[in-house]
Protein backbone atom coordinates (compact mmCIF):
# COMPACT_ATOMS: atom_id res chain seq x y z
CA UNK A 1 0.00 0.00 0.00
CA UNK A 2 1.21 3.12 -1.17
CA UNK A 3 0.95 6.49 1.10
CA UNK A 4 0.24 9.64 0.03
CA UNK A 5 1.46 12.54 1.74
CA UNK A 6 -0.55 15.45 2.20
CA UNK A 7 0.01 19.04 1.56
CA UNK A 8 -0.01 21.05 4.58
CA UNK A 9 -2.97 23.04 4.70
CA UNK A 10 -2.48 26.89 3.35
CA UNK A 11 -5.13 29.18 5.07
CA UNK A 12 -5.89 31.94 3.29
CA UNK A 13 -5.01 34.96 5.93
CA UNK A 14 -5.63 38.46 5.72
CA UNK A 15 -2.54 40.32 5.72
CA UNK A 16 -2.13 42.47 9.39
CA UNK A 17 1.04 44.04 8.84
CA UNK A 18 -0.40 46.57 5.55
CA UNK A 19 -3.82 47.15 7.98
CA UNK A 20 -2.03 48.51 10.90
CA UNK A 21 -0.15 50.54 8.56
CA UNK A 22 -3.61 51.70 7.24
CA UNK A 23 -4.91 52.02 10.61
CA UNK A 24 -2.43 54.06 12.25
CA UNK A 25 -2.59 56.58 8.87
CA UNK A 26 -6.55 57.07 9.55
CA UNK A 27 -5.82 57.78 12.98
CA UNK A 28 -2.89 60.54 12.06
CA UNK A 29 -5.31 61.64 9.75
CA UNK A 30 -8.12 62.61 11.94
CA UNK A 31 -6.07 63.97 14.78
CA UNK A 32 -4.34 66.59 11.96
CA UNK A 33 -7.94 67.43 10.60
CA UNK A 34 -9.09 68.10 14.42
CA UNK A 35 -7.12 70.42 14.60
CA UNK A 36 -7.60 72.75 11.94
CA UNK A 37 -11.52 73.54 13.07
CA UNK A 38 -11.48 76.78 15.43
CA UNK A 39 -12.08 75.96 18.79
CA UNK A 40 -15.65 77.23 20.85
CA UNK A 41 -13.30 78.91 23.69
CA UNK A 42 -11.62 81.00 21.10
CA UNK A 43 -14.85 82.27 20.07
CA UNK A 44 -15.33 86.54 21.39
CA UNK A 45 -18.55 87.59 22.40
CA UNK A 46 -20.29 89.18 25.16
CA UNK A 47 -23.03 88.71 27.54
CA UNK A 48 -25.69 90.86 27.86
CA UNK A 49 -25.68 92.86 31.32
CA UNK A 50 -27.88 95.25 33.33
CA UNK A 51 -28.33 98.50 31.48
CA UNK A 52 -28.91 101.55 34.10
CA UNK A 53 -31.40 103.99 33.58
CA UNK A 54 -30.31 107.75 33.09
CA UNK A 55 -33.35 109.05 33.47
CA UNK A 56 -35.85 107.20 36.74
CA UNK A 57 -38.72 106.46 35.73
CA UNK A 58 -42.15 106.73 37.11
CA UNK A 59 -42.72 103.61 38.44
CA UNK A 60 -45.16 103.09 41.52
CA UNK A 61 -43.52 103.87 45.05
CA UNK A 62 -45.21 100.70 46.05
CA UNK A 63 -47.56 97.81 45.61
CA UNK A 64 -50.69 97.11 47.22
CA UNK A 65 -51.78 93.52 47.67
CA UNK A 66 -55.13 92.43 48.07
CA UNK A 67 -55.95 88.87 50.20
CA UNK A 68 -59.07 88.08 49.62
CA UNK A 69 -61.28 85.90 51.95
CA UNK A 70 -60.98 83.18 49.82
CA UNK A 71 -57.08 83.42 49.26
CA UNK A 72 -56.95 84.69 46.03
CA UNK A 73 -54.48 87.36 45.27
CA UNK A 74 -55.06 90.33 43.60
CA UNK A 75 -52.46 92.97 43.05
CA UNK A 76 -53.80 96.19 40.29
CA UNK A 77 -56.91 94.57 39.43
CA UNK A 78 -55.52 91.24 38.18
CA UNK A 79 -55.50 87.98 39.80
CA UNK A 80 -52.32 85.95 40.80
CA UNK A 81 -52.20 81.98 41.59
CA UNK A 82 -54.96 79.68 42.66
CA UNK A 83 -55.70 80.22 46.04
CA UNK A 84 -55.25 76.30 46.65
CA UNK A 85 -51.44 76.63 45.14
CA UNK A 86 -48.76 75.54 47.79
CA UNK A 87 -46.86 78.63 46.48
CA UNK A 88 -47.47 82.00 44.44
CA UNK A 89 -45.19 81.62 41.87
CA UNK A 90 -47.13 84.20 39.54
CA UNK A 91 -46.78 86.55 42.29
CA UNK A 92 -43.26 85.67 43.22
CA UNK A 93 -42.29 86.66 39.57
CA UNK A 94 -44.26 89.75 39.19
CA UNK A 95 -42.25 90.49 42.55
CA UNK A 96 -38.84 90.10 41.06
CA UNK A 97 -39.42 91.82 38.24
CA UNK A 98 -40.82 94.74 40.35
CA UNK A 99 -37.84 94.37 42.84
CA UNK A 100 -35.36 94.13 39.81
CA UNK A 101 -37.00 97.29 37.97
CA UNK A 102 -36.86 99.03 41.57
CA UNK A 103 -33.53 98.26 42.19
CA UNK A 104 -32.57 100.05 38.20
CA UNK A 105 -34.27 102.63 39.28
CA UNK A 106 -32.12 103.35 42.09
CA UNK A 107 -35.81 103.22 44.14
CA UNK A 108 -36.72 100.85 47.40
CA UNK A 109 -39.22 98.32 46.35
CA UNK A 110 -42.22 98.46 48.88
CA UNK A 111 -44.82 96.08 49.07
CA UNK A 112 -48.11 96.85 51.26
CA UNK A 113 -50.46 93.62 52.10
CA UNK A 114 -54.34 94.52 52.23
CA UNK A 115 -55.91 90.93 53.56
CA UNK A 116 -59.65 90.88 53.96
CA UNK A 117 -60.96 90.68 57.49
CA UNK A 118 -61.93 86.79 56.97
CA UNK A 119 -58.39 85.97 55.16
CA UNK A 120 -56.45 82.64 56.67
CA UNK A 121 -53.36 83.47 58.17
CA UNK A 122 -51.88 80.69 55.60
CA UNK A 123 -52.58 82.94 52.98
CA UNK A 124 -51.08 85.73 54.17
CA UNK A 125 -47.80 84.01 55.20
CA UNK A 126 -47.43 82.51 50.73
CA UNK A 127 -47.77 86.31 49.80
CA UNK A 128 -45.25 87.47 52.52
CA UNK A 129 -43.26 83.74 51.22
CA UNK A 130 -43.24 85.53 47.66
CA UNK A 131 -42.11 88.87 48.80
CA UNK A 132 -39.08 86.78 50.59
CA UNK A 133 -38.51 85.22 47.44
CA UNK A 134 -38.69 87.89 45.34
CA UNK A 135 -35.88 89.64 47.55
CA UNK A 136 -38.65 92.34 48.70
CA UNK A 137 -38.00 93.44 52.29
CA UNK A 138 -39.84 96.38 52.69
CA UNK A 139 -43.09 94.80 52.90
CA UNK A 140 -46.23 96.89 55.71
CA UNK A 141 -49.32 95.88 56.22
CA UNK A 142 -52.57 98.31 55.23
CA UNK A 143 -54.98 99.60 58.51
CA UNK A 144 -58.50 99.58 57.98
CA UNK A 145 -60.53 102.93 59.34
Amino acid sequence: MVRLRKKPDERAGIPLAPMIDIVFLLLIYFMVSATLEKQEADLSFELPGRVEQAAPLEIPDEQIIEIRADGQVVVNDYAYDAPEAPHYRELTAMLTRYAQTSAANKVEARVTLAPADETAHQSVVKVMDACAAAGVVHVNFALEE
